[in-house]
């Protein structure tokens, strides 16, 4: 069986494009995110099978992209739909060595303003089957993200 989705990094920066996932044959893959306002979660909160009480499960595929889920995110999430609010995306991924887990920061959006990271996708975030996305949500009237990565621009 062929790869749905491919990708080759060359640097944290620069990617190679992604092959399309035909969305009518390739199954849709369990995303389990995980949203905070203002903050990530503790790491410690991914703990020996724990995971944080606010779980929203999506089923989406590899080349869904930060843009995607963030619209999808603020669907469900009434107090995520203002014109201003930041999305910080980071991957929480199982540490074999020490049997916990590790967050990494794959990118963030801002409703309303077009960004550097709007358009990566899950496959180029390095995402594979079993990770969890964590997303700090931070509304427009809160303190700006300390981490913003890339220019915005109104849309």
């Amino acid at each position: 069986m062929a790869l749905a989705a491919e990708s080759m990094a060359l640097d944290d920066n620069k990617q190679i494009p992604d092959k399309p996932v035909d969305r009518e044959k390739t199954c849709p893959l369990l995303l389990r995110v995980f949203c905070n306002t203002g903050r990530h979660h503790n790491i410690g909160e991914y703990t020996r099978g724990n995971v944080p009480s606010n779980e929203l499960q999506i089923y989406t595929w590899m080349d869904a992209t930060l843009r995607e889920i963030t619209a999808l995110v603020k669907e469900v999430n009434p107090d995520a739909r203002s014109k201003g609010t930041y999305f910080e995306f980071s991957l929480v991924t199982p540490e074999v060595r020490t049997s916990g887990y590790r967050m990494r920061e794959i990118g963030v959006t801002c409703s309303g303003q077009k960004g550097a990271d709007d358009n990566k996708t899950l496959a180029q975030a390095r995402f594979t089957i079993g990770d969890y996305l964590d997303i700090s949500i931070t509304p427009p009237n809160r303190v700006q993200p300390v981490v913003r990565r890339g220019n915005f621009r109104q849309y």
